[in-house]
């Protein structure tokens, strides 16, 4: 396939759909929590069932380190998280969801959930894993020639 401009590309529609859910995730949380961010929703998710430092849910939520001490730094001073440094290795800390989190994230899981359904409207299983099958491969290629 010949693609002329690179908004013609199937890279540029991954970028795009995200974009696109991110946008709609963002508009739809803020209607339920004003002040909370799709990246903070999404890192009180991850550490809802998951013992994690908080350079493993950087990693996850695919955010570099420094911007990690900022969200989490911005979490805990909103009263989502508490941060424990490793006595050990004061290098790591462990996250923990406050009482205050916990709530919002009750609150925001019915949204969430309504989130995806209307992303997901629409298109088959088959379809679903058949992106998943492709999306896993283009992961594999890029990480196997850096």
């Amino acid at each position: 396939m010949n693609f002329k401009t690179p908004t013609n590309t199937a890279l540029y529609s991954i970028e795009e759909a995200i974009k696109a859910y991110r946008k709609l995730s963002q508009h739809n949380i803020s209607q339920i929590v004003p002040n909370i961010t799709v990246d903070q929703a999404l890192i009180l998710l991850i550490l809802e069932n998951n013992d994690k430092t908080q350079t493993e849910v950087a990693d996850m939520v695919f955010k570099d380190y420094a911007s990690m001490t900022r969200i989490v730094k911005l979490m805990v001073s909103k009263d989502y998280l508490i941060k424990i440094v490793d006595n050990q290795d004061k290098r790591k800390a462990k996250l923990e969801i406050t009482k205050n989190g916990k709530t919002i994230l009750e609150k925001l899981k019915p949204m969430i959930q309504r989130n995806r359904e209307v992303a997901l409207n629409n298109v088959s299983h088959e379809e679903l894993e058949q992106m998943y099958k492709t999306l896993n491969k283009i992961t594999q290629n890029c990480k196997s020639k850096k």
